[in-house]
């Protein structure tokens, strides 16, 4: 009976085991299955905390995001009006007809331009809280709202002047060399206006060579501006000592003997570029795959660029010649005749018989012809020969009188003194001065008021 009791309960827990395991496994089952859907889910509910007399209740301050506006900054694009982009914040038809009345109706604002800036401010409901304009070179339109209103106010820059100093030493190209110097880029084009009778800044400039100028520096609200007007250039170019003056009201600049600079041609037809075949009476040609005579100088250039008449004369030919492609011919005094090849396109009033100075847009460089790239050919006929252009020796004006050189000496020492010391001379002494045929004529006057003078004592 006893052995029948053992035996039952052997198998009774025989069978608990198992259940009990299986429970506990259903168990884990079910927990786990919680867990990974309370990580599953995107809003999981955070486990509440208990009450705590120190918990900070929501305040004034909290609301401050409903008052952040935000900021939007752009550029006026091509074609772009104010309407335009006033209508795009939202605007009624009446408040962006207020908005441009408010504009035009002030004269001394020019017409807007592709690249002019504008800034926005938009409420947290996206409709526009404020609005500027800054017009290029001129002044800051600007609108607020008030209420139910607009009210709109127009800022002109504060301009000034002021005349700085500049020494330098090219490393690289000269735009980076007068940038690294402390200098804008933009003075590079300016010099080569100035010495491009006697430096083609396409060929003639190395490393080493340094250069010391005197320029007025145009601003708006304090910051740069532009270029103005340059008054002295010292460059000294392989061992060659290049000055540069300008000098009297007519913007003319003098070498430190008081010679013009301006001279009969141009050393380049072109303001920035770079030489790619020089003249020669054998070079192989690269559409004709044979050697022939190159009568010009070559100057690789992007299509588009302005190609200007290096003397005054007149138009002879504007048209298609051949190989040439685009061709315009120009004859000038001395019996010198200049040919550009080529072209895209002429500038307008080119055709023959046209009349044209030194310095004139007359075309556009191209890829016309035979040839293997957009560049220029320029050739130099005298008389009946061609030559080559960068051997042409430039005839000068007239110099400054001989009665003016003394001031002229006397203005150009004020500049060196400047350029050397950094103390610049004053804007009322840069004042234009009279033309050096005014002083001249001030001059002999001068003498036959004291020879006068003299008689009558």
């Amino acid at each position: 009976m006893q052995s029948l009791r053992i035996r039952t309960g052997l198998h009774a827990l025989r069978l608990a085991v198992p259940l009990a395991l299986l429970f506990l496994a259903c168990g884990l089952s079910l927990t786990t299955n919680s867990l990974e859907a309370h990580n599953r889910s995107p809003y999981p509910l955070a486990p509440t905390g208990k009450f705590s007399e120190r918990s900070i209740l929501p305040t004034a301050t909290s609301n401050l995001i409903d008052q952040v506006k935000v900021p939007i900054e752009a550029k006026l694009q091509r074609g772009e009006t104010l309407a335009q982009i006033l209508g795009r914040f939202g605007l009624s038809g009446a408040e962006i007809h207020a908005a441009s009345t408010a504009l035009s109706g002030r004269g001394e604002l020019p017409r807007l331009h592709a690249g002019d800036r504008y800034s926005a401010f938009l409420n947290p409901d996206a409709s526009l809280d404020s609005f500027q304009l800054t017009v290029g070179g001129s002044g800051r339109f600007g609108m607020v709202r008030e209420g139910t209103r607009w009210t709109s106010s127009w800022q002109p820059f504060q301009r000034s002047s002021e005349v700085r100093t500049l020494h330098g030493t090219l490393a690289d190209s000269l735009e980076a060399s007068i940038h690294q110097a402390g200098g804008p880029p933009a003075l590079a084009y300016r010099m080569a206006d100035v010495l491009q009778w006697d430096l083609d800044f396409s060929k003639d400039l190395r490393q080493g060579d340094r250069f010391d100028v005197l320029y007025e520096e145009q601003q708006l609200d304090g910051a740069f501006h532009a270029v103005g007007t340059v008054y002295a250039v010292v460059y000294d170019n392989q061992g060659r000592h290049h000055e540069a003056y300008r000098y009297s009201d007519s913007g003319v600049y003098y070498d430190g003997e008081g010679r013009p600079l301006k001279k009969m041609f141009l050393r380049s037809p072109l303001r920035y570029s770079r030489i790619t075949s020089m003249f020669s009476h054998s070079r192989f040609h690269p559409v004709l795959k044979e050697f022939r005579p190159h009568l010009g100088v070559d100057y690789g250039a992007p299509v588009g660029t302005p190609v200007e008449v290096t003397a005054n004369g007149v138009v002879t030919f504007a048209g298609r010649d051949g190989g040439g492609g685009n061709v315009v011919k120009v004859q000038h005094p001395g019996g010198y005749l200049t040919a550009y090849l080529h072209l895209s396109r002429f500038a307008s009033r080119i055709r023959p018989g046209a009349r044209v100075r030194q310095g004139d847009v007359i075309a556009f460089t191209g890829q016309t012809g035979l040839a293997t790239g957009p560049h220029l050919d320029y050739r130099v006929k005298s008389g009946d020969r061609w030559i080559d252009p960068l051997t042409l020796k430039g005839v000068r004006d007239e110099p400054i009188p001989a009665a003016s050189l003394a001031a002229f000496r006397t203005w150009k020492g004020r500049l060196l003194d400047g350029m050397k010391s950094g103390v610049v001379p004053s804007l009322a002494f840069l004042a234009p001065r009279s033309s050096p045929a005014q002083l001249a004529a001030a001059s002999i006057a001068g003498a036959a008021r004291a020879g006068a003078a003299a008689q009558a004592r």
